[in-house]
């Protein structure tokens, strides 16, 4: 298809997972047309663009599972594209830390699922060690993950779209068009936006946040809803920069698929804290006070979301006082950096994670990807859905054509 408003492939969202399956599909049907929607003015204007930028190593996720597979192969084919494309990253390593034997037990069922997904060069260091590696950094136990990182995925998000756009003059990329609607008619799904309504035979929605919406649209029977969960970062200041030279991960707590707030050095040299984890009563809300009406009338009346709440209302309440609070803010990440101060850090950005969450509250821990009649929805993509992105990608496309 060539006409100006026909495709033979529409992308819904131009954040990472998007961006990536529109890449896949240009180089496995490289003459046929594909179309990129975004809502947003930019590319990767939210989780893509608000996340630590971590390139993970598989290292937590149950073996088996979609997200270990995909991470797994995903990183690999990351690290490839990037070393190709010139995309700014850098393999510096993660350690994650036990700061008492409870998390010394947890972290062996971490260790044992990373030998289950063959995450490369995983080992155990002692408490002399972790201090060899990072002199500020205090715990009884840790596993050194070699193959870790970071990445600038909003660079990776600009490099996936200018290879869409290069490799066939039909490929478009539609900004500022937010999707309204969508229909079917004549072997056809047509997509309305605000502006206009183009019509291909495949659409992928990858609306991350607004994922389940987009399904409801397409009269998708859904068993969960998404979530918003908003997580405040810190920075280290100048001074305290030399505190922090590789990722370094707390033991993160079983019952939450959170990794618990961490240290990242940046790609452009910054290094980050964070982030925490507190419901939002906006999806797409950053600020600590945003506030959205409707989506807060259907977090708070879904079912899956009061029962979430109510089996962990401590956590939440902890969460929330850590949000308002730097001194508690700060008194986290002294568990593992004793030395820190709240001299040291200056509160910086924020961002929102798509929590998939399920009737019986139960959050959805896998990636979930429904198919629906030409139509392919990402439901649920959380992290490592950046690092896993280009994998992601393959198992969406595998059956389209």
């Amino acid at each position: 298809m060539s006409t100006s408003n026909s495709f033979d492939f529409i992308l819904i969202g131009g954040g990472i997972v998007g961006t990536a399956t529109a890449y896949k599909l240009s180089l496995k049907y490289p003459n046929k047309s594909i179309a990129i929607v975004e809502k947003e003015p930019t590319l990767a204007s939210h989780q893509t663009g608000r996340n630590s930028g971590v390139i993970h190593s598989g290292i937590y996720y149950k073996p088996g599972s979609l997200k270990a597979e995909n991470c797994r192969i995903g990183r690999e084919q990351l690290v490839e594209f990037s070393k190709k494309y010139n995309i700014a990253h850098r393999i510096c390593g993660k350690m994650i830390v036990a700061t008492n034997e409870f998390e010394a037990q947890v972290l062996d069922q971490i260790f044992e699922n990373g030998r289950k997904n063959k995450t490369p060069g995983i080992k155990y260091i002692n408490a002399d060690e972790i201090q060899e590696i990072e002199p500020f950094i205090r715990g009884v136990k840790a596993v050194w993950v070699p193959s870790a990182g970071i990445i600038d995925y909003v660079e990776v998000v600009e490099k996936f779209s200018q290879l869409v756009l290069n490799s066939n003059d039909n490929n478009r990329l539609f900004l500022d068009e937010k999707v309204i609607d969508l229909n079917r008619s004549n072997n056809h799904i047509y997509v309305v936006t605000n502006k206009q309504t183009i019509k291909a035979r495949k659409v992928i929605v990858c609306a991350g946040i607004f994922s389940d919406r987009l399904a409801k649209l397409d009269n998708v029977n859904l068993d969960m809803q998404i979530v918003g969960f908003r997580g405040d970062y810190y920075e280290l200041l100048e001074h305290a920069k030399h505190k922090v030279n590789h990722l370094v991960y707390p033991v993160p707590d079983p019952k939450y698929p959170f990794l618990g707030v961490h240290y990242t050095p940046m790609t452009g040299g910054e290094v980050e804290c964070g982030p925490n984890a507190v419901f939002t009563f906006k999806r797409e809300g950053y600020a600590k006070t945003s506030f959205n009406l409707r989506d807060s009338l259907e977090a708070l009346s879904y079912r899956g979301t009061l029962r979430l709440f109510a089996k962990n209302w401590k956590k939440g309440i902890e969460e929330y006082r850590r949000a308002f609070s730097k001194r508690l803010f700060v008194k986290e990440l002294k568990r593992m950096m004793p030395s820190i101060s709240e001299s040291d850090v200056i509160a910086t950005r924020s961002g929102v994670r798509a929590q998939a969450v399920g009737v019986q509250g139960q959050m959805i821990d896998d990636f979930k990807i429904v198919r629906n009649n030409g139509l392919t929805h990402v439901i649920n993509a959380p992290s490592p859905a950046a690092t896993a992105c280009m994998a992601i990608a393959d198992e969406i496309i595998k059956d389209l054509g």
